[in-house]
């Protein structure tokens, strides 16, 4: 094991960062950039409203089943190794979607994005970890939140503005640039990391893979066709729930099992993440909820919508470039509850959102929310790491990647299908007020009383976005009740102790 001081050794270690945190960024943006241009894409490539969205389902389960294994890959083939194939691999694939001719191409590519895609958020982790010595690891983790969290903010207003600039296609044209820096500064200044012999679990890692493939289509494909209902659902459940219970024995079971079990049983690493999966439900499934809000509410165009969301990206900057100079400096698991608390709150001003309100309680509840998922990112992440075994960092930054991942996705799909079913039956709640002997409808819109078409469309319009508006407070209110309810597993959390090298700190970087 190195100690602390080996990592000041490290030379050039603020291009690294720059080139490291350039792919991370670009990676993370293409989970949200592409949706905005969906619509676009429909008639070009020949596709339906139904189909166009396995431009996205392809991505995200092909990156969920390819996460877990960077553990392996980084030891077999060698990390800066691995990390350079994937930011060519993401940058060539981003190319051909830009160029793809049909839905199947597209798809296909889409698919290839996300298998390059799946090892560079986990290995950005990583480096960051590997090349500060223990006392920084709360300003990398800043740094790395700042990309990881930011990302998905700014993606739908970047691909907006490219879509509406100049074509669907430049939102993935826009990765090269960014693609060739982050390559030519990792490949001259990254450290070279030792390679290690490791035998490969490939029973283990296809039941992993069956799970998260599984549970990951069912929660893409659900809403379309309508959960439950459908037997394709029940089949994506069922074969999620076997691949999981059996990787699960398996692992325990095993003599080689595809991931240490071990790895669990460090207290801050598993409470760590059974936090960032709440924490990958509150951030995007907030994200997902506002934009369409926005729009059929209140009638912003995509530009107004990113500008009136980037508050709450400025809010998690600055929380996390603060927090990331403090967090040493006091315990860890404070900052942890201020910022669920001050998230909390966001929720709680979210929830009394009104069709008459400006844009002013959008941009103070996003900034708030973005104050308090930053003070809870980068402590949480230092925590969950500092008393982890070095040996295990690789396949714990995957895990931890994976399950803020699969967090997301439930989360988003929870939101969705919870809209659809409320604006259902807030809307028949509304409408049994409205009719001929109801004393308030004759005062306030007597045409309607009598049943005057011109009338009676208005008074519909009303109700259906008083039902919508209702039913997105819901919403918030319930990411609120689980943001509180994540409150007590604070007390499952040790503080680290950063005066000493034990298994914690980080394996030493060979340069080339």
């Amino acid at each position: 094991m190195s100690t602390p001081e080996t990592h000041r050794e490290v030379p050039h270690r603020g291009l690294i960062t720059i080139s490291i945190m350039l792919a991370t960024v670009m990676q993370v943006l293409d989970t949200t950039i592409a949706n905005v241009a969906l619509p676009s894409m429909t008639g070009d490539l020949g596709a339906s409203r139904d189909t166009i969205n396995w431009v996205l389902t392809s991505y995200i389960v092909s990156a969920a089943i390819m996460t877990p294994v960077t553990g392996w890959l980084s030891d077999r083939v060698g990390r800066k190794e691995l990390f350079l194939v994937s930011v060519v691999g993401f940058v060539v694939f981003s190319m051909l979607c830009g160029v793809a001719w049909s839905l199947e191409s597209m798809v296909a590519f889409r698919l290839m994005q996300g298998v390059f895609g799946a090892a560079i958020v986990p290995l950005s982790q990583t480096f960051l970890l590997d090349i500060n010595p223990r006392e920084r690891h709360g300003q990398a983790m800043a740094i790395w939140g700042a990309g990881i969290m930011v990302g998905p903010i700014i993606g739908p207003t970047l691909g907006g503005w490219l879509t509406e600039s100049f074509n669907w296609r430049w939102v993935f044209f826009i990765n090269l640039p960014v693609g060739i820096v982050a390559f030519i500064g990792m490949l001259i200044y990254l450290p070279s990391i030792a390679k290690r012999a490791r035998s490969f679990d490939f029973f283990g890692f296809a039941m992993l893979s069956l799970g998260v493939g599984a549970l990951q289509l069912m929660l893409d494909r659900g809403a379309d066709a309508d959960w439950f209902s459908s037997v394709e659902i029940w089949i994506e459940l069922g074969l999620s729930l076997t691949g999981f219970w059996i990787f699960i024995v398996h692992t325990i079971m095993g003599d080689h099992p595809f991931i240490d079990p071990k790895i669990f049983l460090d207290r801050n690493f598993a409470t760590g993440l059974v936090f960032i999966f709440v924490i990958g439900v509150i951030l995007l499934a907030s994200l997902a909820l506002l934009p369409p809000m926005l729009s059929a509410i209140f009638a912003y165009p995509t530009i107004t919508t990113g500008l009136v969301m980037a508050p709450r990206g400025v809010g998690t900057m600055i929380s996390m470039l603060v927090v990331g100079r403090i967090v040493h400096r006091m315990d860890p698991r404070i900052l942890v509850v201020i910022g669920l608390l001050l998230t909390a709150q966001s929720l709680y001003d979210m929830s009394g959102f009104s069709p008459q309100m400006d844009s002013w309680p959008i941009i103070v509840s996003g900034i708030v929310q973005g104050l308090g998922l930053g003070l809870v990112f980068v402590p949480l992440t230092t925590v969950a790491f500092a008393t982890l075994d070095a040996r295990f960092r690789t396949d714990a930054t995957a895990l931890f990647s994976l399950v803020r991942n699969i967090g997301s996705s439930i989360g988003i799909s929870i939101v969705s299908a919870l809209l659809t079913r409320n604006v259902q039956v807030n809307h028949a709640e509304l409408s049994a007020h409205i009719n001929p002997f109801n004393p308030n409808l004759w005062m306030a819109m007597p045409d309607a009383a009598r049943s005057d078409p011109t009338a009676l469309a208005r008074v519909d319009g009303m109700v259906n976005t008083q039902a919508l508006m209702i039913s997105y407070v819901d919403d918030f209110k319930l990411m609120m009740l689980v943001t509180l309810a994540a409150l007590p597993l604070i007390f499952l959390l040790r503080r680290p102790q950063y005066g000493n090298a034990g298994g914690g700190s980080a394996p030493a970087a060979h340069m080339d």
